[in-house]
């Protein structure tokens, strides 16, 4: 066990912390002082592992020296400079870096603060690429039910998290939902299920049907549900959403917060499914989770009819935020497509994946667990409820963070999400201690 000194004592009243059981954290507080490689410390300077990276964050590792550098010398040269008609130098080198990594022509890139603004951005595109293009009466949105599109009013509209919806309202007007692809038939899959694709897909057509295709603006998916505890697609879903919406003059968004970065092997969910949608999000491991930031990737053709119908000298598409494109944040992201590329850390991902799926798919002799399922990097099993849903996840998340090691719960859900420099022994360690504390929740 490290040593280091006890470094917090701060009070714990003022801070609302977000997505968290507030009452509950001021009573044991779980608090991380430092992280290095792929483990976290607390106050006591008890080591622990995180097995989530970050919050999907940081797959090539905490405390990385040539990020820290690269921020470093940008905030001597230039900390801030408006991004309302001017630009930094940074921001197109980044844009181009990140369009060679796009499938397809998704070459437009356009900067924000996170993934919630990038998936707000994504939208207001939509609209108003439908609106440029005399077709302005296309305002319906259509999301997916277990979908998580950050927590701004269109992404928690879109999106189909109950919790997230319940205590807010009603939602932006003209949203519609398809159903999720979590089916039993394809339980204790790891990879893509054989069974209901293109049946589950077919839901936007029934929207169609119902609402007219000539209302409809987007339809936006994740390529894998994260937040609910990865839901993978099953074989034949996507390219059957795709087909649906070049039929109909629909856009096709995904959402790659979570799968974007190498989480799948590839550098986007949209390479390693082999479907290219019209617009994607992207944010987390862009400059690995080091400084908050997002962007969208946008179809050529998508973008130049909205710049199209602008008037000369006139600003083509009304959006923006004060920390689009920043400078430190760019200087981080392009130290870190560096270490993606130097450190072949994709195509790592994609080898250690096999290993880190038997591993996950290897839970189900627990009697407590009641499915397993994974693709790439990303792994959930579910527990069998105790008491009020959610009660025995967290209990575990408490356990684990006891016993040494952060992990993800959805509810009954366990989710796993290691770095990609993280080595066989530590996957062993982490189902090492998932199991152990099974045994006790």
């Amino acid at each position: 066990m490290d040593t280091a000194p006890a470094l917090f004592n701060e009070p714990l009243d003022n801070h609302w912390m977000p997505y968290t059981s507030n009452r509950q954290f001021r009573e044991a507080p779980r608090i991380i002082v430092r992280a290095e490689g792929i483990h976290y410390w607390n106050p006591q300077g008890d080591r622990l592992i995180d097995s989530i990276s970050g919050l999907y964050t940081t797959p090539a590792g905490h405390g990385r020296a040539e990020i820290r550098e690269a921020v470093t010398k940008q905030m001597a040269e230039l900390d801030y400079a408006p991004a309302f008609q001017f630009g930094t130098p940074g921001s197109f080198r980044l844009a181009t870096e990140l369009a060679a990594m796009t499938p397809g022509d998704l070459n437009r890139i356009f900067f924000t603060s996170g993934g919630s603004e990038a998936v707000e951005t994504a939208l207001k595109i939509a609209i108003n690429y439908h609106r440029a293009r005399g077709e302005g009466q296309r305002l319906r949105l259509v999301g997916r039910e277990k979908g998580y599109h950050g927590t701004n009013f269109g992404g928690w509209s879109v999106g189909g998290m109950v919790k997230n919806r319940q205590m807010f309202g009603l939602g932006l007007p003209g949203v519609s939902h398809i159903r999720h692809t979590m089916i039993p038939e394809n339980r204790f899959t790891m990879g893509q299920g054989e069974h209901g694709g293109e049946a589950l897909a077919d839901d936007l057509q029934r929207q169609i049907d119902l609402y007219g295709a000539d209302t409809i603006a987007a339809c936006i998916v994740e390529p894998i549900s994260g937040s609910v505890g990865i839901l993978v697609p099953p074989r034949g879903y996507l390219e059957r959403l795709r087909a649906i919406c070049d039929r109909h003059g629909i856009l096709l968004i995904f959402d790659e917060v979570i799968c974007g970065f190498g989480r799948l092997g590839h550098p986007f969910g949209a390479q390693a499914f082999g479907v290219t949608p019209d617009i994607m999000t992207m944010a987390k491991a862009i400059n690995n989770g080091s400084i908050p930031m997002g962007a969208v990737a946008v179809r050529e053709g998508v973008c130049q009819t909205i710049m199209d119908v602008a008037a000369p000298d006139a600003i083509e598409f009304f959006h923006g935020y004060t920390y689009s494109a920043h400078p430190v944040a760019c200087a981080a992201a392009i130290a870190t497509l560096r270490i993606y590329q130097d450190e072949d850390l994709f195509a790592r991902a994609q080898a250690l994946s096999p290993y880190f799926l038997d591993l996950v798919a290897g839970m189900r002799d627990l009697g407590i667990v009641t499915d397993t399922r994974g693709y790439g990097m990303l792994g959930a099993f579910d527990l069998a409820p105790s008491g009020n849903p959610g009660a025995r996840g967290f209990a575990m998340m408490k356990a684990c963070f006891a016993a040494g090691l952060v992990i993800r719960v959805a509810g009954d859900t366990i989710i796993i999400a290691p770095a990609f420099v993280a080595e066989r022994s530590d996957l062993d360690q982490i189902f090492t201690i998932l199991r152990r504390i099974l045994a006790t929740v």
